[in-house]
């Protein structure tokens, strides 16, 4: 694993010009990539959770609520409950994140890997290492709404904001590649997730 603690929020990147392309699965029928696809649907529910996140960060921009907001909708969302109980910093919300790609990376790459005779193998490298980007920036995140809701300034409403922004745009980004890439793996080589 790599250490991300120290880089600085612009370094927190998914480096999209350096992905890997999957190979293609010539046997996949629609079927199979009907069933792939499924993991769009998973995505798409944390999506709408950070979605949640950013209305509230929008508000307290425009002074409709306090600073404590972000951080009970961090820790009232449903990724960061299962979080929690994982042990997590940022609570449900980031443990449900968390989980997921933990399940990804232990379960679902390496089958995938070893079903495609390591044909998949750098696509697989590169979204593991995407996880750890998302996963430092949920700690961050966590971090910067404990501090928000202990100090309201201006300046640390700013940080987490820009912290959020930043997961937003790195959680999207991750999850279009590996929807894209891995649709028609997932389906003929699981059969669905």
């Amino acid at each position: 694993m790599t250490d991300f603690s120290t880089r600085s929020l612009d370094e927190l990147s998914v480096d999209e010009a350096g992905r890997p392309k999957a190979p293609p699965v010539p046997e996949a029928t629609d079927i199979h990539r009907r069933q792939g696809r499924q993991l769009a649907a998973i995505h798409r529910h944390y999506l709408r959770e950070m979605a949640q996140i950013g209305a509230v960060l929008a508000r307290i921009e425009a002074r409709d609520a306090p600073p404590e907001h972000l951080k009970q909708l961090v820790l009232s969302l449903d990724m960061a409950e299962n979080f929690r109980a994982f042990g997590s910093l940022c609570g449900r919300e980031c443990q449900v994140l968390k989980f997921h790609h933990d399940i990804e990376s232990a379960d679902m790459f390496p089958r995938i890997e070893a079903a495609g005779g390591g044909m998949f193998r750098a696509v697989v490298a590169k979204l593991k290492a995407e996880h750890e980007v998302v996963h430092e920036l949920i700690i961050r995140l966590a971090s910067a709404a404990d501090t928000l809701a202990q100090d309201p300034s201006e300046e640390n409403f700013a940080q987490a904001a820009n912290i959020f922004r930043k997961l937003e745009e790195v959680v999207r980004s991750h999850f279009g590649y590996e929807e894209t890439e891995l649709a028609e793996a997932i389906g003929y080589y699981l059969g669905s997730i």
